[in-house]
């Protein structure tokens, strides 16, 4: 036993225990900042809600809500007491195909955004690494997906491979991971300019461990922020593939409500009803994800300085 041991009579933490007490102790102490954000809390609260509802659509709206044979109402109902957001052009409950479209548009982003940022951090990291002739083929890649607009790569994607929800994550993914990956790499170029990467290396340290032990954790925070930036997008371009049609057409999603409307011709005819519900679903979610994100750039980098 060490003196400090027989002086107080406990033994001392094992260092996977330090480690985690180290880990709860930041969760806390991020916890304790991003609070102080109203509009971070906003979004956070208002991202709950739509997930808590995702999850309960199954219990609320029943999923036989897309039955388009058992309809319980007639075609294009205005809002009552029975159909609080009135019918779509089948006699189906819009508020209960809103809640459901909930889990699609929420699952369809969260995986969309995870894959952009999966590719963006391996590329940004490697070509940080690296350096050389593959940090300079992987920069004039990114460049040329920079210069590309982001849907109409989508669009061609989502055209030329079959239409399924699998399509929608992948057409999205590959093609909104270049601003991820510049960030990525201008991250570890700085990280790597530290004199703990040059011990590591002193000491023997391979590519494989300074990447994942010394440089990956630290651009984590800011692949975190950026990944809660990216979900937004993720929704809206996911909103859009499906209302030009193509998305899956045997699943509900929020864009693909308002496919349904301007098909039904919602938009001449008067039936707002149609349109506003999933509209303004789409939008409150990706400003929840861009409150939420910006809060999260501020907490994780201070010096952003992002209003509060």
């Amino acid at each position: 036993m060490t003196t400090e041991t027989a002086a107080t009579g406990k033994t001392p933490a094992s260092p996977r225990a330090l480690a985690r007490q180290r880990r709860r102790a930041s969760v806390a102490r991020f916890w304790r900042q991003y609070r102080t954000h109203r509009a971070g809390v906003s979004g956070l609260a208002a991202l709950a809600l739509f997930a808590l509802l995702a999850l309960a659509a199954p219990l609320i709206v029943g999923s036989d809500v897309s039955n388009v044979t058992d309809a319980p109402g007639s075609p294009l109902q205005s809002p009552s007491g029975a159909f609080p957001l009135g019918t779509d052009q089948f006699g189906r409950d819009l508020l209960g195909l809103v809640v459901w479209g909930s889990r699609v548009s929420l699952l369809v982003g969260l995986l969309a955004a995870v894959l952009s940022v999966a590719i963006g951090t391996l590329i940004g990291v490697t070509a940080g690494h690296f350096r050389g002739w593959y940090a300079t083929v992987m920069m004039r890649i990114t460049d040329w997906f920079l210069v590309m607009p982001t849907l109409v790569l989508a669009i061609a994607l989502a055209t030329v491979m079959s239409r399924s929800l699998t399509t929608i994550v992948v057409a999205i993914g590959v093609t909104t991971w270049p601003t991820t990956a510049r960030l990525v790499r201008a991250q570890t170029l700085a990280v790597e300019t530290r004199p703990y990467i040059e011990r590591a290396r002193a000491l023997g340290g391979g590519h494989w461990h300074i990447m994942s032990r010394h440089v990956l954790p630290n651009v984590m925070p800011l692949v975190l922020a950026q990944t809660t930036l990216i979900i937004s997008s993720a929704i809206l371009a996911e909103a859009t593939l499906a209302f030009l049609g193509l998305g899956d057409p045997t699943v509900v999603s929020w864009g693909g409500l308002l496919q349904d409307a301007r098909e039904a011709g919602a938009v001449s005819a008067g039936h707002w009803w149609y349109l506003v519900p999933p509209g303004i679903a789409i939008a409150v979610v990706a400003l929840a994800f861009t409150l939420c994100g910006r809060a999260v750039e501020s907490v994780l980098n201070p010096r952003l300085g992002v209003s509060r």
